[in-house]
């Protein structure tokens, strides 16, 4: 079972490497790696090009932003199953996708999701606040649950099942694509109880009080739109469990 995974970037050179070379140390064979850079003015792809008899994609091209890079990546897709991660995160360790490839291919379901820790920019040792995922239902997302997105792994059909990453929801488009897979179409999954990925803390979301009055706004958005049946409430439980991230 072929495994792909794609990295988006734009102007990440100071982390870049390290995102990079979590992937290329990982000890499964059949993975495939796509990286996609939004054709940055900093030195990120002339790293990634360092890289590059190892990268099965590369690609430099102006783009929308991140999602839609992400399509373009899952386009030019040629794995059984696809992941994403960041660019300025990393895998746990070396046997992530062995681990992930080995749920898929023993229980058949459609996704696979698990654990990621948070940590200092400056210092991936340094965790600070860590995502437990547990197995869950439709109905959990429904109550503002959802699994950490660079943990989850879907079997490649589905995005030409679904449709892709929908631009129209800014930083709320991978939160929309769980709602849809998840809840309107009751995507079959697993959860893997395994550390998968350490994330560095930031994100595009929650770089100011407007980023993330919008982020809000489109996490709604996305609520509305798959008509989850209270989305008000829906949307403040989804605030409420990250306090439990902190302990």
């Amino acid at each position: 079972m072929k495994v792909t995974i794609i990295t988006v970037v734009y102007n990440a050179e100071q982390f870049l490497r390290d995102c990079i070379e979590s992937v290329l140390a990982q000890d499964y064979a059949d993975l495939e790696y796509i990286l996609i850079d939004g054709k940055s003015t900093d030195a990120s792809f002339e790293i990634a090009k360092a890289y590059q008899n190892e990268i099965s994609v590369l690609i430099s091209e102006p783009d929308k932003g991140m999602y839609d890079a992400l399509n373009k990546g899952i386009g030019l897709a040629t794995g059984d199953v696809i992941g994403i991660l960041n660019a300025d995160d990393i895998l746990a360790n070396s046997g992530v996708i062995t681990e992930v490839a080995k749920v898929f291919q023993e229980s058949g379901v459609e996704a696979v999701y698990g654990d990621l820790n948070y940590v200092a920019q400056n210092d991936v040792t340094k965790v600070q606040r860590k995502w437990r995922s547990a197995p869950a239902t439709p109905k959990d997302l429904a109550m503002g649950w959802m699994p950490a997105h660079p943990t989850l792994y879907i079997k490649a059909n589905l995005f030409k099942k679904y449709g892709a990453y929908r631009l129209t929801y800014g930083s709320a488009a991978d939160y929309e694509l769980m709602l849809r897979y998840g809840y309107t179409q009751k995507m079959n999954t697993r959860y893997l109880p395994l550390l998968m990925v350490n994330m560095r803390n930031g994100g595009m979301s929650n770089q100011s009080a407007k980023h993330r009055y919008q982020a809000l706004l489109n996490d709604y958005s996305a609520l509305k739109h798959n008509k989850i049946p209270f989305p008000l409430l829906a949307l403040v439980l989804k605030k409420l469990r990250k306090i439990n991230q902190f302990f």
